[in-house]
């Protein structure tokens, strides 16, 4: 019975046709949108000119001089060798019994935290590291309105910092879903209408394309969410035809299945390069999965090839407010699973739910949508640095967890050797 899900050649073949009809309206309107930017060579050559770090300084100065002094002084820490070694932090949390253990490697867990929003956290988080002798994710998301970081200067200086210190960056597009692109949609009052997700519908998923080369060619912005299948499908195509894009699901995308993962890494394998590669490269699974949904994910990704391509992201902490069901705090499970299934991040979007609790303005996700100058004048400012800082301390505690079950993590790798 199994045989006869094979899939055959003149179904990919009908594929193909569509893919290939030069007629296609809707190949059309992609190739017209990548067109605004040039050839898939040009496109590549514009982001990485726009991401030399000479490049990204020389915005950074003309929007926010202040800045360009903390990059400058992160290269000065970095270089000095002042955060510590992944060495020392074994040493640090399992004394002299670390020498004498064989870590796991093969399994090293990234550390994650969500969502970077504003640049002056990442001195403050470099500080209290240096201080405390503590460690710096090795990955970051932002979820920051893209217009209003861009126009401050925090978007390359984030950008710069980030390679600076040797952790991936993820950005969040303006175009996604909550820009009122489906006007029956508003509050509570229309909830029933998310749940097939928020949506980017009719032309928004072409703005959205639009969106992502933009900041791809002008500030060498490689990684973003992506949030509904007609964009995965996007960013599929402008890999295919040559794009260096690559792009993460997010959790509002609402995996919560294998067999949802198995439909989007086959559509990978179908758009993926001859070397193997694809632009997906991280799965964040919603909050609802367990352990054997990523064990079983994990041997279908193995046969497609993908293994050291699609990195498994899952939530350890949550914010307290607009998400989920608190206290949450999935550290316990992560142990369990990070000695066998390889290339996992551990994300942290929020703090430990013992610490957030005491906190005067508690961790919320809809912290992510305020605008600068309101946060600011509501007082929030300081409050919304203390709820990051408790995130990169959630990770900090995953990453002692791992090291105390002898398995390794991937931290800021220019930081931490």
């Amino acid at each position: 019975m199994q045989k006869l899900l094979k899939i055959s050649p003149d179904k990919l073949k009908a594929f193909n046709s569509v893919l290939l009809d030069p007629n296609s309206q809707v190949m059309k309107d992609f190739f017209a949108v990548v067109a605004k930017y040039g050839t898939p060579k040009e496109i590549n050559r514009k982001h990485r000119a726009a991401r030399k770090m000479d490049n990204l300084f020389k915005i950074v100065e003309e929007r926010n001089p202040d800045a360009l002094k903390d990059l400058k002084w992160l290269i000065e820490q970095r270089d000095r060798g002042v955060f510590i070694s992944v060495r020392d932090y074994r040493r640090k949390v399992l004394g002299d019994a670390a020498d004498r253990m064989k870590f796991k490697d093969k399994y090293a867990v990234t550390l994650e935290v969500s969502a970077l929003q504003y640049f002056p956290w990442v001195r403050a988080m470099a500080e209290q590291a240096i201080a405390n002798k503590t460690l710096i994710p090795g990955r970051f998301i932002a979820v920051r309105k893209m217009k209003e970081s861009e126009m401050d200067g925090d978007l390359p200086a984030i950008v710069a910092a980030l390679d600076i210190i040797g952790s991936s960056f993820v950005e969040t597009l303006d175009t996604k879903g909550t820009d009122g692109s489906n006007p029956h949609l508003g509050g509570p009052a229309t909830i029933t209408g998310y749940f097939g997700g928020i949506g980017q519908p009719n032309e928004h998923a072409l703005q959205w394309l639009d969106e992502f080369l933009y900041y791809y060619t002008n500030y060498g912005v490689q990684h973003v969410l992506n949030f509904n299948a007609g964009t995965i499908l996007l960013g599929f195509m402008l890999y295919k035809i040559g794009v260096d894009i690559q792009f993460k699901i997010s959790v509002f995308f609402g995996s919560d299945n294998p067999y949802h993962a198995l439909w989007i890494m086959s559509m990978a394998k179908l758009f993926s390069r001859d070397d193997g590669t694809s632009p997906l490269i991280g799965f964040n699974w919603s909050n609802s999965i367990n352990n054997q949904t990523m064990e079983l994910s994990a041997e279908f990704r193995k046969a497609l090839g993908f293994e050291k391509v699609v990195r498994f992201e899952h939530h350890i902490t949550e914010p307290q407010k607009n998400i989920v069901i608190q206290p949450y705090n999935r550290r316990a499970e992560l142990v369990e699973i990070a000695d066998h299934v390889a290339n996992i991040a551990a994300k942290h979007e929020g703090g430990d739910p013992e610490v957030d609790v005491t906190r005067a303005h508690i961790s919320d996700i809809l912290d992510y949508f305020r605008d600068k100058k309101e946060v600011i004048e509501t007082g929030d400012w300081d409050n919304l640095q203390i709820n990051f800082l408790d995130k990169v301390a959630a990770c900090e505690h995953s990453a002692r967890a791992l090291t105390e079950n002898g398995m390794s993590f991937i931290a800021a790798k220019n930081l931490h050797k």
